[in-house]
């Protein structure tokens, strides 16, 4: 029997964007096996696959009346167009979702469910497929050498380890190399079908930052207020109270003609539980007293509110920062850093640059060489002139691989020789600030935010036109 429809709900999956963008799809069929042994996790062994029949929850393995041949014998489920879906297809990829949220933690759905989202996204993955190779979209094997390259690096191994550790876990890599392809094809196809489509006014930049400094949705709006606490005695008298009012006036008042709100913090506040700058901390407004709400609801950040009277005293508050949950800060945390870097080459292996950059780490520590000279003599990145000096950095400026290992590091610490896509380096730390960012930076920082989310809207949109044109012919399990 078979049932014909073309549902028009698209799958929900990520925009994936740059040359390489498939390589993180692609990292996802490791999951089950190296990709997360490589990280020191344990897969667990415990999980089980679909049974035959798709809509059922019984495991593979148990006694269903049906014989074992018959429930293992693979079978067509599915066809998109003119290509087919078969049950192991589906099997193979329920597994590694149902992996994948057991390694976060996350409940697993009913099975029955699980299913019915699995084969959807097969389907709509196969209609994309469909459509790249239709639109004469090629992939050369130098752009999947480069691919599988960031897989192994992106997973701290050698391609040679990724190669072994995919036959040792039954994985054909011939079809891993075929998914790379895949993957790589349909990342060009959204790139040149999705990104097109998505542009971001000057207008709606402002409205963003608008909103970010308070001006939008009250219960997604994040405060972090600073506070100095003039206490008022349970059984204070009038003449009391107006006293430690006055002073209270006196501290909002210098801070109002801009003196440093922290050392007034220092000269007048009497919380208990004082904080550096009296600062409470960026949180969501609904965990701020009422009170600390309303009077800085029509504030700016920098602005001052108060004195303002509740049961412990009189507060003068500092907006330190406002703004919606989910956009960014208007200061950013900043890592100077620099490295050596050894690009792996015929002569120089992984193994080796490793080995040379663990000498010169140890030499380094013993007060034999200084980093910056060993950089100049020895790194190929641009930076070696600069003693591998790589200047303040934003987050997001490096490599995920690369500046994963950065942040895990103290100011002054060096890191153990790490591989990239780049090569091999060594980090060292130098200093950390909090920076607050300029006019512009806020703008380009908006923008991308602002993207972001319209390629995520738009990818949905796109990935719902390919999935409705798609002609779906849904099939039975064999009886």
């Amino acid at each position: 029997m078979t049932k014909h429809c073309r549902p028009d709900r698209p799958a929900a999956r990520p925009v994936l964007r740059g040359a390489l963008a498939g390589v993180s799809l692609a990292s996802l069929l490791l999951l089950s096996s190296f990709g997360v042994a490589a990280q020191g996790l344990k897969p667990s062994t415990q999980l089980r696959t679909p049974s035959t029949s798709l809509g059922g929850n019984t495991p593979a393995g148990s006694s269903g009346g049906t014989p074992a041949a018959q429930r293992q014998a693979d079978f067509i489920v599915a066809v998109v167009n003119s290509d087919p879906i078969t049950n192991n297809e589906v099997r193979a990829r329920l597994l590694r979702a149902e992996q994948q949220l057991t390694q976060q933690g996350a409940p697993l759905p009913p099975r029955r469910e699980m299913v019915a989202q699995v084969l959807e996204r097969l389907i709509s993955d196969k209609a994309q497929l469909q459509l790249a190779r239709q639109s004469g979209i090629r992939v050369d094997e130098n752009a999947i050498d480069n691919a599988q390259l960031a897989v192994a690096r992106q997973n701290q191994v050698t391609v040679e380890e990724l190669r072994r550790r995919l036959v040792a876990d039954g994985i054909s890599y011939t079809q891993f190399r075929a998914d790379l392809s895949d993957e790589i094809m349909v990342s060009r196809l959204r790139q040149r079908e999705v990104e097109p489509r998505v542009t971001v006014t000057e207008q709606e930049i402002d409205q963003f930052l608008r909103e970010q400094d308070g001006g939008g949705d009250p219960s997604a709006l994040e405060l972090n207020l600073a506070q100095i606490l003039i206490a008022v005695p349970e059984n204070a008298s009038p003449q009391q109270v107006a006293t430690l009012q006055a002073t209270a006036q006196r501290a909002a008042t210098r801070a109002r003609e801009g003196a440093d709100f922290a050392a007034l913090v220092t000269e007048y506040s009497q919380a208990p539980d004082r904080q550096p700058g009296g600062q409470l901390g960026l949180r969501g407004a609904d965990r701020y007293p009422p009170l600390f709400v309303e009077a800085t609801q029509n504030l700016r950040s920098g602005d001052i509110a108060g004195p303002v009277r509740s049961g412990a005293g009189f507060h003068v508050l500092k907006v330190i920062e406002k703004k919606q949950a989910g956009t960014p800060s208007a200061s950013i945390n900043q890592t100077r850093a620099r490295h050596i870097l050894l690009r792996v080459t015929p002569q120089l292996t992984e193994q080796a640059a490793i080995a040379r950059l663990a000498d010169m780490k140890k030499r380094i520590l013993a007060g034999q060489a200084d980093f910056a000279a060993l950089a100049r003599e020895n790194s190929e990145d641009g930076s070696a002139k600069e003693g591998g000096d790589l200047g303040w950095a934003n987050p997001g400026m490096f490599v995920p691989e690369f500046e994963q290992a950065m942040d895990r590091l103290a100011p002054g610490q060096i890191s153990d020789p790490l591989i990239s896509r780049f090569g091999v380096h060594l980090i060292q730390v130098n200093e950390r600030r909090e920076n607050k960012l300029s006019s512009r930076e806020q703008r380009e920082l908006a923008r991308n935010a602002l993207r972001e989310k319209k390629l995520q809207e738009a990818y949905a949109l796109w990935a719902q036109e390919v999935r409705g044109r798609a002609y779906v012919e849904y099939r039975e399990p064999p009886q």
